[in-house]
């Protein structure tokens, strides 16, 4: 594409310089030679005056001579004999000067009257009739040499050439820029596409160049982010979902842990292990090879506190067989988030089935609700042995409880992801029971709470904490379902 425009542009800029030089040189070739033969009609005019006056040989030839083409040898006068006829014969006509044309010519010019041009050699003669006292015609002889004829022509004609041929390789120049600046866009964006057609997720296009090219790549780069959306999308669909199935098996888990011995008991906790094992390994890989994507606002929303009933509901048959106090409180009305309920259960399934990993059998634990006008605090509480590093935990997405083992570290990113798509956060610290505290901040417009906003709902978290502490001992105990 780029030579083809170049060779375009060439050809018509060739055509161009073609079209204006070549009647141009004509045009100052013929305004060369008219201003040699006017200069020789203009020294031919000098000795009119004295052909007018006499026709003496001496004073002719000493007038002649005066004259700056007579003393170069070119010019001449022909006078023809007195009473004789105009075609010279009879007498002898008198010839002053060097002579370069012939008798006819002469004699043409004499019967006619009319100043005419011949060709001699080495140039031109311009032959100019005048008339004499007697009325004859004389006839004065001026010659031009052909250099005068074509004076200053090749010179002309150079710079002509000079000019066309820096107009062309100008033409091609900026044709070869404009070129250039069509093609790269375009190669730019077949590159990116190829590229993004292996697999590297990351490639970009420039959004530059002509209109169109600049269309083409922001709608490149569009499509580019839809896929690497889908892919993410996909992605977390299958680590969720995967996730998702620790909770039965935390069940399954502590249902053939009650088996006791024989080798159908072994079998079985045998098979939960592995598939426990697989299951971690399915969300370790859909993590992995997630793209980095930011979550986006959920499209339909739920009620937390109908959703945090059934989730407890589930959980606390086992914490039922396994000895655990559980506390549960402000769920008592209807609060509305902007969370899809499969999501905020999944959360709430990867908060409680961590407490049952990761702390010993018979460790209470509690959820608070709290509604602050602008968000929602959800807070998660266990009396078990805690986090070592909070703060390490939530940077590197894992659970980070002392002595854990087999976590994926994406519990506490589905967690993560549901607050921060509604604008809140997710904070762990030291609960009230003694041990892990996740306060889950869920914003009720998509936006994020300011610092005293969080540090206001910190604290009203911890008094939820005392009061829900309270209300369970009244409301709440082993076993309760809710």
């Amino acid at each position: 594409m780029r030579w083809a425009l170049v060779k375009v542009c060439l050809a018509v800029t060739a055509m161009v310089v073609i079209a204006f030089a070549v009647p141009l040189g004509l045009v100052i070739r013929e305004m060369a030679s008219d201003r040699a033969f006017s200069d020789a009609e203009r020294q031919a005019g000098t000795i009119a005056p004295t052909l007018s006056i006499t026709t003496d040989r001496e004073e002719l030839t000493r007038a002649v001579l005066s004259t700056e083409p007579g003393d170069r040898g070119h010019l001449a006068v022909h006078v023809p004999a007195p009473g004789k006829a105009a075609d010279g014969t009879g007498a002898k006509a008198l010839d002053i000067g060097t002579r370069r044309t012939t008798s006819e010519d002469v004699a043409t010019v004499q019967k006619d009257g009319r100043a005419s041009i011949a060709e001699v050699p080495g140039g031109f003669a311009l032959l100019q009739p005048t008339a004499l006292s007697t009325g004859e015609i004389a006839v004065v002889e001026v010659f031009v040499p052909e250099g005068e004829v074509s004076n200053g022509v090749a010179t002309a004609w150079l710079m002509l050439a000079g000019v066309g041929v820096a107009l062309i390789v100008g033409s091609v120049a900026v044709a070869d820029r404009l070129g250039v600046r069509m093609v790269q866009p375009a190669q730019r964006l077949a590159g990116a596409a190829q590229d993004l057609g292996e697999g590297r997720l990351g490639t970009r296009v420039p959004e530059e160049g002509p209109t169109e090219l600049r269309s083409a790549a922001v709608a490149f780069n569009s499509m580019a982010d839809q896929v690497v959306q889908l892919l993410a999308n996909e992605r977390e669909l299958a680590a969720d979902l995967s996730h998702r199935l620790r909770t039965p098996l935390t069940v399954l888990r502590l249902n053939a842990a009650s088996l006791g011995e024989g080798p159908a008991a072994e079998q079985t906790r045998a098979a939960v292990q592995q598939l426990e094992h697989e299951v971690d390994t399915i969300i370790r890989t859909a993590r992995e090879q997630r793209p980095q994507t930011q979550g986006g606002q959920p499209e339909a929303g739920c009620d937390a506190s109908e959703v945090i009933r059934e989730r407890m509901g589930f959980w606390s048959a086992l914490a039922e067989d396994e000895g655990r106090e559980v506390r549960l409180a402000g769920v008592d009305r209807t609060v509305r988030i902007p969370v899809a309920r499969p999501e905020l259960a999944a959360a709430l399934d990867a908060l409680l089935g961590n407490v049952f990993r990761h702390t010993p059998e018979g460790t209470a634990f509690a959820v608070d609700v709290h509604h602050s006008g602008d968000a929602v605090i959800v807070l998660v509480s266990d009396a078990g042995p805690g986090i070592d590093d909070p703060k390490a935990a939530l940077a590197r997405g894992a659970s980070g409880r002392a002595g854990s083992r087999g976590s994926t570290g994406l519990g506490l990113d589905i967690v993560r992801r549901v607050a921060e798509s509604t604008g809140g956060d997710l904070r762990i610290g030291r609960s009230v029971l003694g041990g892990t505290e996740v306060r889950i901040w869920i914003g009720l417009h998509g936006s994020r709470p300011e610092p005293g906003r969080r540090g206001h709902g910190r604290r009203v978290g911890r008094r939820i904490g005392w009061r829900g502490r309270k209300q369970a001992r009244t409301t709440t105990g082993p076993g309760a379902r809710h």
